[in-house]
């Protein structure tokens, strides 16, 4: 098996150099241009047109992206269309239409693929699109179990292409800036991170059998899930909350973005221990199948910690915001959510606040803003040689391991130890639930 550690210190076509520092690859030039020039035209493609389509208009419309976006494909009728609509209004031409991303993927003129799909089509449809020549950029969650998390990291590895994970954060000027001052030990040493989410999500209905509706493609959207009957309320949104099949629940959906940040601050791989306190603690008798309310504590080498506090259905905000991340130091402490960062000394009086001019949206549906444009553009230049990957999957997959621990440990009702190297937990249960059931000829491949 493959570790991170491994991952992590390949190199690309046997040129690439690999630095961990601030949890970015750098690749050179070269490995790239061979593949695409550096002036060239990227062809996108974009398959899932749901909430986040809105953090795609400005990237691909944008001159300086240079690119041409040639298939909007969902497996929903009135997605395509609403989104050719919506798409009209920031370019002056039609891309196609398309309902099976397999088609997309086949296509040779296509040179990336934006995946804004359902959870479980995320790692399926990436490694399908690299397996097929194409750059992704995939959505977080990037995977829906560790197996999946390491076959990202492994296609592309494979196929030498690049794979951004939707973490836009990364990409954050306010952000960027106040995790090298932490790493340059503005709060001197730091231990620990408290990542969070608060939000009051409402009653949701129970699944009942009904008819497929109009213009949805029921058998395409599970994909890779083990194949059932259709329930009402299912394809649009809901599907989060109604088992595991598709979702991974509020870590997998929000979580990833604070975690993510908790992780880059205090310079954390995988840990050594994950425990978790959660359960469903509202409308108890509505249709919402998992929890609704977590806290998850991961213990990691050098007494370092980092604790995610998940609200899903109770909008107090416990930490003066509806989202964010606050890094606690041995001299100091910060507070950073997508819109601004506050510095404090140790007596915790305000040093320094960043008054940010971030739009990116928070705890709001869908979203988009400065921060996805400049995440996508990051990525555009990437694959031209032009940057550094600022959420390269071979360190998002990192990310991606603590939602899964966080729900692994929730499902099987325990917490566990873990292997720093390779990430494998050291329980039974919990391994039981490393990958998962894939539908009969769905299951994704290198």
């Amino acid at each position: 098996m493959t570790t991170r550690r491994n991952f992590i210190t390949k190199t690309v076509l046997g040129s690439a150099a690999v630095a961990v520092g601030n949890s970015a690859m750098a690749m050179p030039a070269s490995s790239y241009r061979r593949i695409i020039g550096s002036n060239d035209r990227l062809n996108v493609a974009i398959a899932g047109l749901g909430r986040r389509l809105g953090a795609y208009y400005d990237p691909i419309s944008n001159k300086k992206a240079n690119v041409q976006l040639l298939y909007l494909c969902d497996v929903m009728e009135k997605q395509r269309t609403g989104a050719l609509e919506k798409f009209s209004k920031h370019i002056n031409y039609k891309p196609k239409l398309e309902n099976d991303i397999r088609n997309v993927i086949a296509d040779p003129k296509v040179d990336v693929l934006i995946n804004a799909t359902p959870d479980h089509w995320h790692a399926p449809g990436t490694i399908m699109a690299v397996k097929g020549g194409k750059h992704v950029y995939v959505e977080k969650p990037a995977s829906h179990n560790m197996h999946e998390n390491e076959m990202l990291v492994a296609v592309a590895d494979k196929y030498d292409k690049v794979v951004q994970m939707g973490a836009q954060q990364r990409s954050s000027v306010h952000t960027i800036e106040i995790i090298n001052e932490i790493h340059n030990g503005v709060i001197g040493t730091p231990y620990k991170a408290v990542a969070f989410y608060s939000s009051g999500r409402g009653e949701v209905p129970h699944q009942k059998k009904t008819a497929v509706p109009q213009g949805l493609d029921w058998d395409l959207f599970q994909g890779p899930a083990p194949r059932r009957d259709y329930t009402e309320e299912t394809w649009d949104y809901n599907w989060h909350w109604y088992g595991w099949d598709y979702g991974t629940a509020e870590a997998g959906n929000n979580g990833t973005h604070e975690l993510d940040v908790a992780r880059w601050a205090l310079q954390v791989d995988f840990p050594h221990h994950a425990e978790v306190e959660a359960a469903k603690r509202h409308f108890l008798n509505d249709g919402w199948e998992m929890y609704d309310t977590m806290e998850s504590t991961f213990k990691f080498a050098g007494d370092k910690v980092i604790q995610w506090d998940g609200k899903s259905r109770n909008g107090y905000n416990t930490y003066g915001s509806g989202r964010g991340t606050i890094i606690y130091g041995s001299e100091g402490s910060v507070f950073v959510n997508r819109n601004e960062y506050k510095l404090f000394d140790r007596s915790g009086k305000l040093v320094k606040d960043s008054q940010s001019a971030s739009n990116e949206a928070g705890t709001a549906l869908g979203g988009g803003g400065d921060m996805s444009t400049a995440h996508v553009m990051n990525f555009f230049d990437t694959i031209r040689g032009k940057a550094k990957p600022n959420g390269p999957i071979s360190d998002g997959s990192i990310t991606m391991a603590m939602v899964h621990y966080s729900n692994i440990a929730y499902r099987i009702g325990k917490g566990f130890d873990i292997d720093e190297k390779t990430g494998r937990m050291f329980d039974r249960d919990a391994m039981k639930l490393w990958s998962r059931d894939y539908e009969n000829g769905w299951e994704p491949k290198l």
